[in-house]
């Protein structure tokens, strides 16, 4: 017998609680009974952004928020400027230029975080940017960005800062009003505990109105219209009525527990992870580290898609490989959504395992004992 474990950044494991209210009878969208739901969840979707702006849903990936994005807060002719550090940074430009859109883009070396004053100093040099791209945590590099830092510098002009925080959502720290940022999508299979298949977008008033002013071709990922339907606590097309049932439930437990709580419990599971790898000799890819995901440098003599293959198939842990250039280079732990100090302890054992079946020398034990002793300093 085996059990599964997702310690992927996204799909994550998914609380039963969601999982028993989604199985629920599907309930009809044009009634008063899912507007009810959806005012509550919008409720919850503020607290969750730290926004008294509006919270959009979408049914769609994280992606489908992100095209959104460009789709309508930019207009013909306009420049945009978009950090590239992997995977979901270079997803900003291709966006952008599918829809026409000069880019400037800012190509940081896997690894590592853009710092605040590249953005400034690619502001100051290049005339004409109205709206800036960047990645709250790059899932494919485990890299976390100062958003509130860059946040300043963007809000002092007349540009607009839009922010991918599809896996950072929940996990790390992001203050929507209080830092001024105007756009930030995200996606439900992450922090927020769901299976895939919603997507959000929260929106400053000045992305509001620049939504409003757009010419970019767009019909079911129009802001305006979504905007609208909100008023009456509805979405322009059918939504994803089940999701949207479970969404409900997930929020209720991300406020009952505390976002601040939530923060900290990531942040601790994060360090405790980094940790444990470290005491089995092995190396953190990222410069930035974030507290959704971590990324080591495979072992010399592993094979990275053989170490992940023992763990699944072998112990039912599922962790993430490394994409584009770094695919036969890292993997990827999740400390992302439902988890807990246990399920942090159980990866970090089924690796070491899987890596002394693979002919890796290390101490027994190691990875969990460091953790251990994070976890004790944490509740000290």
């Amino acid at each position: 017998m085996r059990k599964d474990y997702l310690f992927t950044p996204g799909p994550t494991m998914v609380p039963p609680e969601v999982l028993l209210a989604m199985a629920q009878p599907v309930i009809h969208h044009r009634t008063a009974q899912f507007s009810a739901v959806f005012e509550e969840v919008n409720e919850g979707l503020k607290y969750l952004f730290q926004t008294t702006q509006p919270v959009l849903t979408f049914a769609a990936s994280g992606t489908g928020a992100m095209e959104a994005a460009v789709a309508n807060l930019l207009r013909s002719g306009e420049k945009a400027l978009v950090v590239r550090g992997g995977k979901f940074g270079e997803r900003w430009a291709e966006i952008c230029q599918r829809y026409g859109i000069e880019t400037v883009n800012i190509d940081i070396e896997w690894g590592r975080a853009v710092s605040p004053g590249e953005i400034e100093e690619a502001l100051a040099r290049e005339k004409g940017i109205k709206v800036v791209f960047t990645t709250h945590c790059e899932t494919s590099t485990a890299v976390r960005t100062d958003i509130e830092a860059i946040a300043r510098i963007t809000r002092e002009r007349d540009v607009l800062l839009v922010v991918d925080a599809v896996s950072a959502l929940g996990a790390e720290e992001l203050r929507f009003d209080a830092w001024g940022i105007d756009a930030v999508v995200s996606g439900a299979q992450k922090g927020i505990m769901l299976p895939p298949g919603l997507a959000f977008i929260a929106l400053s008033e000045r992305a509001q109105l620049k939504a409003q002013q757009g010419d970019l071709p767009n019909y079911y990922f129009s802001i305006p219209k979504a905007l609208k339907s909100l008023e009456k606590q509805q979405t322009p097309y059918t939504p994803a009525v089940s999701l949207i049932i479970g969404l409900r439930v997930a929020l209720g437990m991300i406020r009952d527990e505390g976002l601040e709580n939530v923060w900290k419990r990531h942040a601790l599971l994060a360090e405790a992870t980094r940790a444990g790898l470290e005491a089995l000799g092995l190396k953190l890819f990222s410069k930035a580290p974030s507290n959704v995901v971590t990324a080591f440098e495979v072992p010399e003599g592993i094979e990275a898609g053989r170490l992940r293959a023992v763990m699944r198939e072998r112990y039912g842990a599922n962790i993430a490989g490394g994409q584009a250039q770094l695919k036969d280079k890292i993997c990827r732990i999740a400390h992302l959504g439902y988890m807990t100090e246990s399920d942090t302890l159980l990866v970090l054992n089924t690796l070491e395992l899987a890596l002394r079946e693979l002919g890796y020398a290390c101490e027994r034990g190691a990875a969990s004992a460091a953790a251990v002793r994070v976890f004790e300093s944490g509740k000290g």
